[in-house]
């Protein structure tokens, strides 16, 4: 559900184990269900930076030494600028997962169009659950925080240019 890109009522209490042992880091989408798990800091930045586009839910991560909260990104938006990414792959409807006919499979060198989101700051792609898109703002925000499990694409702009990232 977290995922989606869609405003939750509140879940209740959270729980779930790390994907991998390791150090904890600040942001991560190294889960189990891949939804975005930050710590104080990470999370007031995405507060305080895009209060309108974010949910954020207090989780017990077995075995973290600190508190811990979902980012859930409340807005999604068919936004995939297919003709200037590098590769779009999608589910054809007699391939092996037909219910997932017409969603993306893959994209290699993402490129969305920006007159699509609305000005948000934190967003899904419809059809990509996998990405988890933040602006720049919010990309430096965080690495200034440091100790992320993440790293940084760009997916707006021309190749070289720069603007919004993906997480």
């Amino acid at each position: 559900m977290f995922g989606d890109g869609r405003l939750l009522p509140d879940p209740g209490p959270l729980k779930t184990r790390p994907l991998h042992g390791g150090p904890q880091r600040s942001f991560s989408v190294a889960n189990s269900g891949r939804a975005p798990i930050a710590d104080e800091l990470v999370a007031r930045a995405f507060r305080e930076l895009a209060p309108n586009d974010v949910q954020v839910f207090p989780v017990d991560v077995e075995g973290a030494a600190k508190p811990l909260y979902i980012i859930n990104a409340t807005k999604c938006f068919k936004c995939v600028d297919e003709a200037n990414s590098r590769e779009v792959q999608l589910y054809p409807p007699n391939g092996a997962a037909p219910e997932r006919a017409g969603e993306y499979r893959s994209i290699s060198g993402l490129r969305i169009d920006t007159s699509k989101i609305e000005n948000a700051r934190v967003f899904r792609i419809q059809g990509y659950r996998s990405a988890f898109i933040v602006s720049e703002e919010i990309k430096n925000a965080l690495e200034g925080i440091g100790n992320l499990g993440v790293h940084f694409e760009r997916v707006t702009g021309h190749r070289g240019g720069h603007a919004d990232q993906r997480a």
